[in-house]
Order: C-alpha cells, then sequence, then structure tokens
C-alpha cells in the first residue's frame, strides 16, 4: 500500500502549511477512500461541503484569492466535470482577466474511480486529463501513476511561483493495489 501511504504522507505534509485548508465531500467525514488519506489532518483544516461542485469550485477560487491554499477534492473526475465552468472560465483565466494582479494559488484533488473489485459503472470511472489540460492554460493536470511520483507532485504544486496551479489524478485502483 505504498501509493495510500504516500498520499497520506502528502496529505499531512500540505497539513503542516499553515495556508492550506482541505474542502469537499467526505472531507470531514467517511465516505470515500480519499476520506481515509486525511484521518490524520487536524479536523479544523477540513471543510465539508454538500454535493455541489460548482459551488465548491468558486469556494475554492475565493479562498485563494484571499491568500490561503486550498486544496478542493473531487473524488472522481466525473464529480468534478460538474465544475468545469468555474475551473475553466475563472480559475484558469483569472490571471489573464485581472492583468496578472490576481494570481491565487490552487490544488485540486482527484481520481479515477477504481474498477476493482467491482466496477461502479461508467459515470464514476472517467479519465478526462487530456481533454482538460487542452481546455486550460494556466493548469497543470499531473497523473499520479506510480506512488514514488505522489509526495514530489504534491509538494511541487504547494511550493510552484509559476503561477500555475495544479490538478493530481490519483488512480483509485492503486490504493490497494501498488
Amino acid at each position: 500500500m505504498e501509493y495510500f501511504n504516500e498520499l497520506k504522507r502528502s496529505m499531512e505534509f500540505l497539513s503542516s502549511d499553515p495556508r492550506t485548508v482541505f474542502l469537499g465531500q467526505a472531507v470531514a467525514v467517511p465516505g470515500t477512500a480519499m476520506s481515509n488519506t486525511l484521518k490524520e489532518v487536524d479536523s479544523t483544516k477540513l471543510i465539508e461541503l454538500p454535493v455541489a461542485e460548482e459551488m465548491q469550485m468558486g469556494m475554492t477560487l475565493g479562498m485563494a484569492l484571499l491568500g490561503l491554499v486550498p486544496i478542493s477534492i473531487y473524488p472522481r473526475w466525473n464529480f468534478l466535470l460538474l465544475a468545469i465552468n468555474q475551473l475553466v472560465n475563472h480559475i484558469d483565466k483569472v490571471g489573464v482577466m485581472s492583468d496578472n494582479r490576481y494570481q491565487p494559488k490552487l490544488i485540486i484533488r482527484t481520481g479515477i474511480g477504481s474498477v476493482r473489485p467491482l466496477h461502479p459503472q461508467f459515470q464514476h470511472v472517467g479519465d478526462f486529463t487530456e481533454a482538460i489540460q487542452k481546455m486550460c492554460t494556466t493548469i497543470e493536470v499531473i497523473r499520479l501513476e506510480e506512488a514514488k511520483d505522489v509526495f514530489p507532485s504534491y509538494e511541487k504544486a504547494l511550493f510552484r511561483e509559476d503561477s500555475i496551479n495544479t490538478i493530481l489524478v490519483e488512480y483509485g485502483d492503486y490504493y490497494n493495489e501498488k
């Protein structure tokens, strides 16, 4: 379970930064495999939200504009699709629209749903990495394919200074397989 342990270590590392806050569904309560990676994160940094994906992405941008570094968690790409308006038309364009006066830093965590041991059907296992990367000019989308890539990628997302935001894509099947 090296992959899962690296995710857990990454979340604990991110939480040690005073600017970070975690938000989404099943963040402060159990509900997804991602919830288990947040068990050691201080509960004051966890903001549980209702199922309102576009609102969540708008809140993510608002928090980032205030100087926080939100880690916005969408357990699957299929759920993140419901926030594409905020992602593509606002987060990706805020620097351009403000003549670079606003350069918020945020991290979006999503995943490709697991298909083993039980396939949850196709509305839960989409991988929209390439499509989203093509739509965005100030967001980098990184697939976390190996355990060794997990921590360095989250570290890069937190400390990068190039005005690029990051979407990190996890593989649900790897939580128990790698």
